[in-house]
């Protein structure tokens, strides 16, 4: 079977002022359909970079990336990039945020138009339609914020430190809702976290970056005992612990 994306040897060389910096070096792995991929690393290693890459917001120094078979080489509809902060326009009502991102693509039809509401009343936002994004919380902008990316029907979502802007609690309830979300739309994605227990939790593999420049020190396969695949079930599995622990030492974090 095809992945839905394939990074083959690349790198990332950046010009400054004190000459080159080498972000990323040598990246190889590929991600398959409906698969959930974290990728956790030092800071500054090039995780976002790596999904700007994927994204073909940038172009590697060398080695291809590849969506579904089709080479990257410039920005790409089959990718929906999800940030830390929503970005949700706040004179725009939450519908009109949600129908944003087909109303750039000029596709904005009656029928999209319906598939957003549907979107809305499924998870929770519908009686929410015509407020504004300072009348909701962290959580639901969050929750505004993928749908407004499903919209245009990405191949492959990319969430960069998509939850760290919301308070640990909330976090936690996010990551749920947004994995449900993700789940049933069958919909396959990568995050870039500084959180170990995040990337764990919601992660079929998790990469570990090195120090820039950014190699792919190992990448674990994540097998959890669960009755039903959640980010909080995950937490208590009895394997968690121990893949936390193993990728904090490839991490090699000293506090």
């Amino acid at each position: 079977m095809q992945p839905i994306v394939e990074v083959r040897n690349v790198g990332m060389t950046y010009q400054s002022p004190d000459g080159e910096i080498h972000a990323l070096r040598n990246i190889d792995f590929m991600v398959h359909d409906g698969e959930f991929v974290s990728i956790v690393g030092p800071s500054g290693c090039g995780k976002s970079t790596l999904l700007s890459l994927i994204s073909g917001l940038l172009t590697p120094t060398t080695g291809q990336i590849f969506l579904h078979g089709e080479q990257v080489t410039g920005p790409s509809k089959k990718a929906g990039y999800m940030l830390q902060k929503d970005h949700l326009f706040e004179w725009r009502t939450i519908l009109q945020n949600v129908l944003l991102g087909v109303e750039i693509q000029r596709s904005l039809t009656p029928q999209i138009k319906e598939k957003a509401k549907s979107f809305l009343e499924t998870y929770g936002l519908y009686e929410f339609r015509d407020k504004y994004p300072t009348q909701l919380s962290g959580g639901m902008r969050q929750r505004a914020a993928l749908i407004r990316t499903l919209m245009t029907d990405p191949e492959i979502l990319l969430l960069d430190e998509a939850f760290s802007a919301l308070d640990y609690q909330t976090r936690l309830a996010v990551t749920d809702d947004i994995y449900a979300i993700i789940k049933k739309e069958r919909k396959t994605a990568i995050l870039v976290t500084h959180d170990i227990s995040e990337a764990i939790s919601m992660a079929d593999r998790v990469i570990v970056l090195s120090h820039r420049p950014g190699v792919i020190k190992k990448i674990y396969h994540i097998s959890l005992t669960c009755p039903k695949r959640t980010p909080l079930c995950s937490r208590e599995a009895p394997e968690f612990r121990h893949y936390f622990q193993e990728i904090w030492k490839e991490l090699d974090i000293h506090v």
